[in-house]
């Protein structure tokens, strides 16, 4: 006869107080650490190639797919954080889409790591990425980025964390690093989604629910109809709601992802409730929040970080950066003394082959039989002149103006979605002069070299000719 388990009480575990990331003391301490601890702490952004080992069908039309770097290094990476991807959609002779995804897996475990990716049978990349994305597929990435991410350390560890439809990939990565980690926290999650069978991860997120006594997870059905037998909440997010699942909300940090529309209107609520802005952290890629400015201190900081340890990196493992992808453009390392190693795989964007770059500079001229820039009608007042050879006009510009409001605001058509330097959408092509880019992750060392600059983010320091 088989005995019935039954439940005994259980006492909750000790625990140390707060929580800390396994890098945090490595990032903090004066002792000299071993490799791997270098290895593990989320210094930079790198570009590198990855390999997909494995993908997982998840509810809401979702796929994960689970990657590992081809140089055998770990991903090192803050929960929260996202990576830039190169798809051959339109073929391997084609330039790549570039598309940036949040990581959903925990950094506790980086030796793999995962994307998520929901299927738009609309979109352009995530139906490509959803039938051709298989074990053995190799890709081109740049990673991590993002201010988006849960602290390195934090003696009172309160979340409330708020996703919507796929917002919950950046959120799940920061529930498994939790649940993973030491410590006291106290952490509500609240996760609406259009159907029942929608929500993304709900099995694995009961489960750390059932064993982890710090996460508590509620789901929301919107304003759609619901089962009979659905026992969650139903309705938009509210003040009410919210006071029903953290009615100390205005103690907590929140974190917060989903559509545009379901941030703007947490972003009120929250305010309702009580909770500061200080306190509120949510994925905008167009927005004037606090996320851009937590990102700059970030970017600052590893950048610090960087030139502290190159010297030491320089001397202990030589050997070992020979073979790795190269930083990003915005922490060169300068491990090589006659420049920085270009990544593995797809080749260098070249501008005009049979004219190499003098010194490696990305500046090339005009090509042969494009218009005289000085028959251009000039427009808009400023110190120098952006000469867009395509739309055959002259754009007047101040050194301190982002290039790409002006170039708007004179007729020039240059596609543009975050504004920030995130997504890589204004992408065009200096043909002569400097700017001065101050970019987040949306262009690559490559495409730098062959002469391609964000507008958004970057500013004149001479007079310019654009391919636009």
């Amino acid at each position: 006869m088989i005995e019935l388990l039954t439940e005994t009480a259980i006492q909750e575990p000790q625990r140390i107080r707060g929580l800390e990331m396994p890098w945090n003391r490595v990032m903090g301490g004066t002792e000299v650490p071993a490799r791997a601890a270098h290895a593990l702490g989320p210094w930079h952004p790198q570009e590198f190639m990855a390999e997909c080992v494995e993908t997982v069908p998840e509810a809401g039309g979702m796929m994960t797919f689970v990657f590992r770097r081809s140089d055998g290094a770990p991903l090192a990476f803050r929960a929260g954080q996202y990576v830039n991807i190169a798809f051959p959609v339109n073929g391997g002779d084609q330039d790549p889409v570039d598309r940036s995804y949040s990581l959903s897996s925990s950094p506790t475990q980086p030796w793999t790591f995962n994307i998520t990716v929901k299927c738009d049978p609309t979109g352009l990349v995530s139906p490509w990425v959803h039938e051709n994305v298989k074990p053995g597929t190799v890709l081109e990435m740049l990673g991590p980025v993002g201010a988006f991410h849960l602290p390195d350390a934090d003696r009172r560890a309160r979340y409330l964390l708020l996703a919507a439809g796929a917002g919950i990939t950046p959120i799940m990565s920061m529930v498994r690093t939790i649940h993973s980690l030491p410590g006291h926290a106290d952490v509500v999650v609240l996760y609406h989604g259009s159907d029942a069978g929608g929500f993304g991860f709900h099995r694995e997120l009961a489960y750390i629910a059932s064993v982890d006594s710090r996460v508590k997870v509620f789901y929301s059905l919107g304003d759609r109809s619901k089962p009979e037998d659905w026992e969650g909440l139903s309705g938009r997010l509210t003040a009410t709601m919210l006071n029903e699942v953290a009615p100390d909300a205005n103690g907590r940090q929140v974190y917060a992802c989903g559509p545009e529309g379901y941030l703007n209107t947490a972003t009120e609520l929250l305010k309702k409730v009580g909770v500061d802005d200080t306190s509120i952290y949510m994925e905008f890629f167009s927005g004037d929040r606090q996320t851009l400015l937590e990102y700059q201190a970030e970017v600052a900081l590893a950048v610090d970080i960087a030139e502290e340890i190159a010297e030491e990196i320089a001397d202990s493992a030589a050997g070992y950066y020979e073979s790795q992808p190269t930083a990003f453009g915005l922490y060169e390392p300068g491990y090589d003394d006659e420049g920085t190693l270009k990544a593995a795989g797809l080749p260098l964007e070249t501008v005009e082959p049979d004219a190499p770059f003098p010194g490696g500079s990305p500046h090339v001229g005009p090509q042969a039989g494009s218009p005289d820039a000085s028959s251009f009608d000039t427009v808009g007042t400023g110190n120098l002149t952006l000469s867009f050879m395509r739309t055959g006009i002259n754009v007047r510009i101040d050194p301190a103006e982002h290039i790409l409001g002006v170039a708007q605001r004179a007729g020039v058509r240059i596609g543009a979605n975050c504004k920030e330097g995130m997504c890589g959408s204004c992408k065009v092509v200096k043909l002569s002069g400097e700017v001065e880019m101050n970019h987040q992750g949306g262009i690559r060392a490559r495409e730098i070299e062959a002469g391609k600059f964000l507008p958004c983010c970057s500013t004149a320091r001479t007079d310019l000719v654009i391919d636009a």
